[in-house]
């Protein structure tokens, strides 16, 4: 009990600091990860000593399984499946060789610069060759990115999960258990690979389909659909672990069918659920930075710096010549070969190796710490420089004579929400209407249905959409987002 204060005081701070701050850090263009671990690092015991967490902490252990679950859930659910159809050639590159040839080569450097086993260096290569989906967020949110190149970074984010944690539970096995037999290896290899994605799926299908009998029978709350979905990472990563198999890759291959089956229950989650779990991130990365991250700083030597220096530029030199001949322009192929920082990701598939007791795997975690801290220095100051510099202008609304006629009133004019009727009569009385798509870009892509005349705005951003396109502040506007 006597941690169950500062714990929730932790919960508490985080919270309101990382609200309070989140505009000034959007518009400066730094990581949100950089605050996080500055909070870590003022609340910990280097700093006012308000708490701290270890490895053996089973607080961390909560929050890191909480978090890598809902992390791959949420890569998942995100993920548009067309676009994976679309854009088939990039999406095997990147996460076939793109991905499997990086970690092959993180895992030799680590063999040979670190004198680790041939199995730690390749769950320490595996872990390292994972992109952070969290550190990429205010990257993929702005418009500065090309679109190709947007898609292409979302993709490897919410899909290289996939291809590198078989091989970081196969380490942590073979690490733990080294005299298994031909037997005992092809029973875990089947709950890994086959007993943890049909759980997860059998989760899914089965979710969806009671969701949409009792949605068409009674309706459900929209916001209780986001924690609906929450509820169906949490039950898949269970049965999956009741089954011995991959509770994370379970997590994953909900999210997936949630994704192909239920776009409206992808937008719920997207809106309401999404939140939920970046709060579990944002507390992860807290934690991390109270004092575990910084132990990375005692692993600063020769070997371990080169290895770092491997770890950081090696995604680009593989990734440069890979993506050529997909459809991409120069400055495309670029932004997608430099921006892959490395962070939560990496440090919890490392933890998974602390959870299971294997040996030395502290060691591991203070590599990936070190790594992650100068990704979030290189990766994340070149994104900060990008952003900055691509930042677009705030333009101010220009009134129009019909605008200056219109004085404000004290109540509104028209029902907030309002039929094909209501908006009929507005335009034939000549009201100023201004009719905006609202619609979240999944469900927008997904319907070949156009309002007439509607003005395009993605609901992730709506003011500084429609400042850039001036829309009028007085008129009606009217919002499709059906």
């Amino acid at each position: 009990m006597e941690y169950f204060v500062p714990t929730i005081a932790l919960v508490g701070i985080v919270i309101i600091i990382t609200s309070l701050l989140s505009g000034l850090v959007e518009r400066s263009g730094l990581p949100l990860v950089v605050l996080l671990l500055a909070l870590g690092a003022l609340l910990g015991p280097h700093g006012l000593r308000v708490t701290d967490v270890g490895l053996t902490s089973p607080a961390l252990a909560a929050l890191a399984t909480l978090g890598l679950s809902l992390v791959l859930f949420s890569d998942a659910v995100g993920l548009d499946l067309s676009e994976v159809r679309t854009r088939g050639r990039l999406a095997w590159r990147l996460l076939g060789p793109g991905t499997l040839i990086v970690a092959a080569l993180l895992a030799c450097s680590a063999w040979w610069l670190l004198g680790v086993s041939p199995i730690a260096a390749a769950l320490l290569g595996a872990a390292l060759a994972a992109t952070d989906p969290v550190l990429l967020r205010a990257l993929l949110r702005s418009r500065a990115l090309p679109t190709s190149a947007r898609i292409a970074l979302r993709l490897e984010t919410g899909m290289n999960d996939v291809v590198l944690l078989p091989v970081v539970a196969f380490a942590i096995l073979m690490l733990r258990n080294g005299g298994m037999t031909a037997g005992e290896m092809r029973l875990h290899a089947a709950g890994l690979l086959l007993f943890g994605p049909l759980a997860g799926a059998a989760i899914g299908v089965a979710g969806i389909l009671a969701l949409r009998t009792v949605r068409a029978r009674f309706g459900v709350r929209r916001d209780f659909e986001s924690l609906y979905a929450l509820a169906l990472a949490l039950t898949a990563y269970a049965a999956a672990e009741s089954l011995h198999g991959s509770g994370f890759l379970a997590a994953f291959f909900a999210g997936i069918t949630v994704s192909w089956q239920d776009v409206e229950l992808c937008d719920c989650f997207l809106e309401y659920g999404e939140a939920t779990a970046e709060m579990l991130l944002l507390l992860t990365f807290v934690a991390l930075g109270l004092s575990l991250i910084w132990t990375g700083l005692s692993r600063i030597d020769g070997p371990t710096l080169l290895f770092a220096g491997i770890a950081l530029f090696a995604r680009t030199a593989v990734l440069l010549p890979l993506v050529r001949g997909v459809g991409l322009d120069a400055r495309e192929r670029w932004l997608i070969a430099l921006f892959g920082p490395r962070g939560l990701s990496s440090l919890l598939y490392v933890l998974l190796a602390v959870f299971a007791g294997v040996a030395g795997s502290e060691r591991l975690f203070q590599v990936t710490c070190l790594v992650v801290l100068l990704s979030v220095l290189v990766h994340g100051g070149g994104m900060m420089v990008f952003l900055r510099r691509h930042r677009p202008a705030v333009n101010t609304p220009v009134a129009t004579p019909a605008d200056d006629d219109r004085a404000p009133t004290g109540e509104p004019t028209t029902p907030e929400r309002i039929g094909l009727a209501e908006l009929r009569a507005l335009r034939e009385r000549g009201e100023p209407v201004v009719m905006v798509d609202a619609r979240t870009e999944r469900s927008y892509r997904a319907d070949a249905r156009r309002p007439a005349g509607a003005i395009r705005i993605p609901p992730d951003d709506p003011v500084r959409a429609a400042e850039e396109r001036r829309l009028t502040q007085r008129g009606t506007v009217v919002v499709y987002c059906a």
